[in-house]
This record gives C-alpha cells, sequence and structure tokens, in this order.
C-alpha cells in the first residue's frame, strides 16, 4: 500500500525540517524521509553562527538570504519554544572579528544591510588574546544550538501531523510524463504528491542514482568541518570570536565550540589528530583559560558545498512536481528559515521574500 502526502521530503536536516515547517503551517499534510536519523548530519555538527563568516567577501545572494534568516529566527525560536518546550537557544550575543585587514568593504557591508556595528579596541575582554587588527564588534549577530533546534524542529512538526520515516532508504523514484510518481524503499512505497529534495552533501549523488535522466542540480559535494567542545564556566566567554577562519562559540551552560577545519575528504566524517591539536592550539591561545577545562566532544560533520556557496532553491525546469533546497555549505542554519520560506512561496505561488533568480536551477545550466 502507497503513502499518500502532498509533501515528501527527502532529506531531515535543518533545510527538510524549514521546509516542512513551511508547508505545514501551510496546511498541508508533510512527510519526511531521511536514510538516517533525523538531524544528525551537517546541520547537527556545525556551530550555529547565524551569519556566514565574511559575507562581505561572498555573492550579495548569500547575505540576502543570511540577513532575511535573522529576521526570521526571532519569531521561529519562540514559536518552536512555545510547541515544543524545547529551548533552541537563539541567542542574540554578539560577534568579535578580530582582524579585518578589509574592514572598510566589512563597514559598507553593514550599512548596506543596516547591521549595527562598532570599532573596538583591545583588548575588549580581560580573558581574550586575540590579535586586533582592524576589529570589528557586531552587537546583534546571534547563534542557535544546532542540536537543539533541530529537536525543537522535530517535536513542533510531530504535534503538527507530520510523519517522520527515519533509517528509510529510498532506492527507486519513479517518475512518467514529467511528473513524479513514487518513490518505493525498503518495505515502503510513496506517492509524493510534490517531491522537495533536501539531502544536503549527498544531493548531487542521489540525483546521479536516483533521478540520472534528469536535468541535475549543481555540483554539490561533501567538505568535511571538524570541531570542539570545551565544558568550561558560564560567562567565561559571553559572545562569540571570529579570528581569520577559526572561531568561538560559548553556549548557554558554559561549554564553548571551537571550529572548525575545512577538508576535501569526500564522506570521509572521521576526526584526526591534527585537526585536533589545530584547533586546541588555536582556542587556547586566544582564550587561554580554556587550558583549564576538558575538551568533552571531538566531531566532524560533512558540509554540502557549492558553487561560490549559493545555494539551489528551486523548482525543477522540467519535472512538474519536484524541488530543490540544498547547497548551503556552511551556512544551513544561517540561511535557513529565509530559504525554506522561499521555496514555499515559489511552490505555494506566493509573492517570494526575496528575489528568486540567483538560486535557480535553470541558472545554473
Amino acid at each position: 500500500m502507497s503513502e499518500r502526502f502532498d509533501f515528501s521530503i527527502l532529506g531531515g536536516g535543518i533545510s527538510g525540517l524549514l521546509t516542512a515547517y513551511e508547508l505545514s503551517q501551510a496546511g498541508f499534510s508533510v512527510c519526511i524521509v531521511d536514510i538516517s536519523a533525523v538531524g544528525r548530519e551537517s546541520s547537527w555538527a556545525g556551530g550555529g553562527i547565524l551569519l556566514p563568516l565574511y559575507p562581505w567577501r561572498q555573492a550579495s545572494s548569500i547575505s540576502d538570504l543570511a540577513v532575511a534568516s535573522l529576521a526570521l529566527y526571532p519569531d521561529l525560536a519562540a514559536d518552536l519554544l512555545a510547541q515544543s518546550h524545547i529551548d533552541p537557544e537563539f541567542v542574540v550575543s554578539g560577534l568579535l572579528l578580530s582582524a579585518l585587514p578589509d574592514r572598510p568593504a566589512a563597514l559598507d557591508w553593514c550599512r548596506r544591510y543596516q547591521i549595527r556595528y562598532q570599532l573596538p579596541e583591545a583588548p575588549f575582554h580581560p580573558a581574550l588574546e586575540c590579535h586586533f587588527d582592524q576589529p570589528l564588534w557586531l552587537p546583534d549577530i546571534a547563534q542557535a544550538r544546532n542540536p537543539r533546534l533541530l529537536k525543537a524542529l522535530k517535536t513542533t512538526l510531530q504535534q503538527r501531523g507530520v510523519i517522520f520515516f527515519e533509517h528509510c532508504q529510498v532506492h527507486t523514484i519513479k517518475h512518467q510524463n514529467q511528473h513524479i510518481t513514487q518513490l518505493l524503499a525498503q518495505d515502503k512505497t510513496f506517492s509524493p504528491g510534490h517531491l522537495v529534495v533536501t539531502t544536503g552533501a549527498w544531493t548531487s549523488t542521489l540525483f546521479a542514482h536516483l533521478l540520472p535522466d534528469i536535468t541535475p542540480p549543481p555540483a554539490i559535494k561533501p567538505v568535511k568541518g571538524q570541531m570542539l567542545l570545551f565544558d568550561s564556566q558560564p560567562e567565561l566567554l559571553p559572545f562569540m570570536v571570529l579570528e581569520h577562519d577559526r572561531y568561538l562559540i560559548p553556549r548557554q551552560d558554559g561549554k564553548i565550540l571551537a571550529g572548525s577545519t575545512v577538508e576535501d575528504a569526500g564522506f570521509d566524517k572521521h576526526t584526526s589528530d591534527t585537526a585536533r591539536q589545530q584547533l586546541y592550539q588555536f582556542a587556547t591561545a586566544i582564550l587561554p583559560a580554556l587550558k583549564d577545562y576538558p575538551v568533552s566532544h571531538h566531531w566532524a560533520g560533512l558540509r554540502p558545498g557549492s558553487d561560490e556557496g549559493i545555494p539551489c532553491i528551486s523548482l525543477h525546469p522540467d519535472i512538474d512536481n519536484l524541488s530543490i533546497n540544498a547547497g548551503h555549505f556552511r551556512n544551513g542554519l544561517g540561511m535557513g528559515p529565509a530559504s525554506a520560506r522561499l521555496l514555499a512561496d515559489l511552490i505555494l505561488d506566493r509573492p517570494p521574500l526575496l528575489n528568486p533568480e540567483p538560486y535557480q536551477l535553470k541558472d545554473y545550466q
């Protein structure tokens, strides 16, 4: 017997969950199908800074999604807390960027997107030993605690009637006359209604194996990132710090996250002693007090790397009930709410939150 839904979403990371949030809020029946446990890949593994790193060095389409998402997060976090009773720990903790040789470009970006900023002086905070070089303080930049946000989303969606099929591998996608007709898994058959692909780093692989004869999305490949977690004390560091390509993120319970590496290692998620040592040296160099606290966890995740970090948020140009929301690279949480809202707008033929053109599949061909 076939399971029938208005929308079937392949992939249960932040993009899939937020897309389900938008579509279920509009009153549609939704299921999420994931080959493993929901919310256990890149979305769980990341840091949760709700701003791309050095966004003025990237395409404006990335900033457009990130700034729109930052505006959506307060209401989203409040709704998730009210419905799930799980605090996603959306916290406006502020972000210190310690060294900016291109600070004029950063200030232009802040003014363009109406992001408050200050020009701090060293040492800024007594516990820090950063290498200050034209630093910048962004007091309104927020963070979310990835695992708690994902749990709050899943619980809220379950309360709305969204059905989860975890550890469920789809092995065949059938289509006929430019229309997806069935998804076949080990012991289930789905009539998807509309199929949304939110499979992150596995998106290109999925299309190559299950939809080889239709227009593929832009190349999306796994990019490994490794992180450390220190068991420190609350208020040791009250804000986020970005120095060059590494960062520290303090959580409300005092734990401090140090990240991250950027590695082209295929689908290998193993951690390495070299990365652990590099991250430890970085963290303890700029916050020496961390030497007094243990590292409680070291892990790796696979980001969905895409061309210039611009995601594909698009209806498929050839299949009338297929769409894609994937390729967010390091910014799945930071661009997630606006990405999901934009895709829902396109699917439901609503006025779009943002200009959809930079994210359309047709533009990559």
